[in-house]
């Protein structure tokens, strides 16, 4: 047999090659490969995906934060709401008590500026219910007080308060009464109140909600809080999901060398982005529930919160949960063109192109135009243009973010020289401009939206403030009281004189009177007031040849008092005067009005009165008609008058406004004291103005927080070089002080920018809202606290640079 004749062995097939995935699987594979890469690398790879996770997070819980903002406005209305008595209530039972009826009269105070509400309440019925958040209501001589204000009345804080508030405490309100747990209230229960006196008579509680309608122009300035308060914070998150990007891009572009097509490479990319960014999801709602539980414990400008009521609105939580790690997504993405492009070049770490600037100018451009073609929103006005608005302001300052890197890489390509730390700082800055812009942005987008915000404040203050008249020179304080006589009134002055801090008080007592004679054309008799006070008080109200005690005057106006009732109720009210006050006729002094209800009390008015005239005293009030002095009244009571006392105090007397406040309560504590003021502030622009300064202060924590992650973050990545210029005998001052100058390169190209930003912006939104631009300079105040910003975080990353300058930071794994 030959070796033809042998048969052949069978042929083996050849094995099958592998196919590569596509569609669904190689999407899979290849998120799941940079999730890899996200913890991979040893301490180094997990270190950086933890900056990550905390730099998300820190934005995170301040955008949950945002969200909760709702929930916390209508719980806090809900039950101050709930705690009032409808005027509806008191009028419906105010022919007569019944067992579920009670009197109540409102008893709130001030300490050391924080408001003190309370009341007092008297039981008519064994039915009469108790108001939110109390078992019972209190028998006369005990009280139930909020938590915070018994901690305080049994500190030594509170001392002259609980001189004060003197009553037996037998319980606690609940949450359910209060519209804080910081908040400051007490019910105290009477057996003096009265219908005919200060009590009012009322059935239960809760209001029916209705609200006054929020001001055109406070809409436009919330929507512009809004943005200026939100916007940093994207721009935090986006920098955090860009922390390591040098060593990101280094991997990837080695991976696009090897073979990986773009997509593949950018695939991974987001998958290592979507892996810190979702760890940053889970940072932020641990950081998000542990600051829930403690802001009952904290007051920030005046305000804190119950837990409960820091609840973020589901949708709004949704749309967090997918909207930051889809933003992280397309963040890398736009990140990643150089890996791309030109994958050798960064592998090599040769240097970046040049920025280009026609494309940054685009965003901030739109913005403008949008807020041009806006229409304009002033007091009147039915519609808002509430999305254009925000759109508008939300593109300018993220414009502003983007420009900020071509700013800073254009001013430091022509820096030289210097000293050693300065070279270093620019040096580095020329390698890498973008990672310290990008951690000087937010800082920049912030300032800029507080200048805005700033401009409209002050161009719009003036709508919402109203001048009082009150003469702070002559007086601080004004006590009054609608009921009582004159011995009440004399027992103020008396009392308020010997008061503790007091250095001067003027008192009166003032009561309607009726002329006697002949009825008007109408059917009544002409009206007029008397006032009784010492000579030494209608001198601080009217202009007096002499005076002793015994003496009367008949008021009139001049032309002062026409900035109060206008020239023509000047002349009307003397007309008034001459009918009812006409010496040696006698006046009616029973307060009736003239209307003959009840006995008549007559007082002759001397005919040695004189006609002087009168001026507004420190409230403003105006005192024409009959003044007179105790003597010229001799033993007549004055039914139905009213006291009033303006107080001057001493401001180097330490709690001189207390000592006055505790003199009121030892009266009545019904007497109403208020402090006089030049000016008084709409309550919704001093809301939006409170909601501004909470809302910027937390901004400003986040905003440190993150720029000094980021800066940490920025130092771990030179650690190894750090290391070597140590090690090569370079001085740890000279380290330190070109961090300090790489820092603040940016944070003065940065503030900059903001300033003229800021000042663009506002000047179109103040178009919108038809204001001129009050004050250039208000960029001053914002553009230092920035700066200032940026030096603390940089002091305070000065340990962890001392840490990276160790030659140990020389090994590698």
């Amino acid at each position: 047999m030959t070796l033809l004749d042998r048969e052949a062995p069978p042929l083996t097939p050849p094995r099958p090659t592998a196919v590569a995935p596509t569609g669904v699987r190689a999407w899979a594979r290849d998120l799941a490969l940079g999730m890899r890469f996200a913890v991979s690398g040893g301490r180094e790879g997990w270190t950086r995906t933890a900056l990550t996770a905390l730099g998300v997070g820190l934005g995170v819980t301040l955008l949950l934060a945002a969200a909760a903002v709702p929930q916390l406005l209508d719980g806090r209305e809900s039950r101050a709401e709930a705690r009032e008595t409808p005027k509806s209530t008191s009028q419906a039972v105010g022919k007569g008590s019944t067992d579920t009826t009670f009197l109540w009269a409102e008893a709130s105070t001030e300490y050391r500026g924080d408001a003190v509400g309370g009341r007092l309440l008297r039981p008519e019925g064994a039915d009469a219910p108790p108001p939110p958040g109390v078992a019972k209501i209190p028998g006369p001589g005990e009280m139930v007080v909020s938590p915070a204000l018994r901690d305080l009345l049994a500190s030594s804080e509170g001392a002259l308060l609980a001189q004060r508030l003197d009553d037996r405490i037998v319980g606690t309100i609940g949450d359910a009464g209060l519209v804080d747990p910081g908040e400051l209230r007490f019910y105290a229960g009477s057996s003096t109140l009265r219908v005919d006196g200060v009590g009012i008579r009322s059935s239960g509680y809760g209001l029916d909600g209705s609200k006054a309608p929020f001001d055109p122009l406070l809409v436009v300035l919330v929507i512009l809080m809004c943005v200026v308060l939100l916007v940093p914070v994207t721009i935090f998150i986006a920098t955090a999901v860009r922390f390591g990007g040098d060593r990101r891009d280094q991997r990837l572009a080695a991976l696009r060398l090897v073979g990986a097509d773009a997509r593949t490479v950018r695939r991974i990319a987001a998958g290592e982005a979507l892996f810190g960014t979702v760890a940053g999801l889970a940072v932020g709602a641990v950081l998000f529930l542990v600051v829930r539980q403690i802001v009952g414990h904290v007051r920030l400008w005046g305000y804190s919160s119950f837990p409960s009521d820091v609840t973020p609105m589901p949708l709004a939580a949704l749309l967090i949960v997918l909207a930051v790690p889809v933003a992280a997504v397309l963040v890398t993405q736009a990140a990643l063109s150089s890996v791309a492009i030109e994958p050798l070049g960064v592998v090599r770490d040769t240097g970046p192109r040049r920025r280009r600037l026609w494309w940054r100018l685009l965003l901030p451009v739109l913005g403008l135009g949008v807020l041009a073609t806006t229409g304009s929103v002033d007091a009147m006005s039915q519609s808002i243009g509430e999305i254009p608005i925000a759109f508008g302001a939300a593109c300018v300052l993220l414009g502003l973010a983007g420009l900020l890197p071509w700013l800073v890489e254009a001013a430091v390509s022509r820096l030289r020289g210097g000293p050693v730390p300065w070279q270093l700082a620019i040096r580095r800055l020329q390698l890498s401009s973008g990672v310290a812009a990008r951690a000087v942005s937010g800082i920049t987008v912030a300032v800029a939206g507080a200048i805005a915000l700033q401009m409209m404040f002050g161009a719009m203050q003036k709508d919402f403030l109203e001048i009082t008249g009150q003469d702070t020179e002559r007086a601080d304080f004004y006590v009054s009281s609608d009921y009582g006589d004159s011995v009440l009134a004399e027992r103020m002055i008396q009392d308020f004189r010997d008061t503790k801090g007091v250095s001067e008080v003027i008192g009166t007592v003032e009561v309607y009177v009726a002329a006697t004679g002949a009825p008007t054309e109408h059917g009544w008799q002409p009206i007029t007031t008397l006032t009784v006070a010492t000579c030494a008080t209608l001198r601080e109200i009217a202009e007096l040849p002499t005076c002793r005690d015994g003496d009367a005057f008949v008021g009139h106006l001049d032309a002062r008092a026409a900035r109060t009732v206008g020239a023509a109720g000047v002349k009307e009210q003397n007309d008034r005067t001459d009918e009812a006050a006409v010496p040696g006729r006698p006046v009616d002094l029973t307060g009736n009005l003239g209307e003959g209800k009840g006995e008549p009390r007559l007082w002759t008015l001397p005919e040695s009165a004189r006609t002087v005239t009168a001026f507004p005293d420190p409230m403003g009030d105006l005192h024409d008609g009959i003044l007179v002095t105790p003597g010229a009244l001799g033993s007549v009571e004055l039914p139905g008058a009213t006291a009033r006392a303006s107080i001057k105090v001493d401001r180097t007397v330490p709690d001189a406004a207390e000592y006055v406040r505790g003199t009121a309560a030892d009266i009545d504590p019904t007497l109403r004291i208020n402090p006089l003021e030049n000016l008084e502030r709409d309550k919704q622009y001093d809301s939006v103005r409170s909601g501004l300064q909470v809302g910027g202060t937390l901004t400003m924590m986040l905003i440190a927080a993150s720029l000094l992650v980021s800066q940490i973050e920025q130092l771990r990545e030179r650690k190894r070089l750090l290391s070597v210029l140590v090690a090569f005998g370079t001085r740890r001052g000279t380290l330190a002080w070109s961090v300090l100058w790489q820092t603040a390169v940016p944070v003065v190209l940065g503030t900059s920018l903001a300033v003229v930003g800021g000042l663009v912006l506002g000047r179109f939104m103040l178009g919108i809202v038809g204001k001129p631009i009050g004050d250039w300079w208000v960029f001053v105040p914002y553009a230092a606290v920035g700066a200032s910003v940026i030096l603390l975080v940089t002091l305070a990353s000065l340990p962890p640079l001392w840490r990276m300058m160790r030659p140990e930071g020389l090994r590698t794994e």
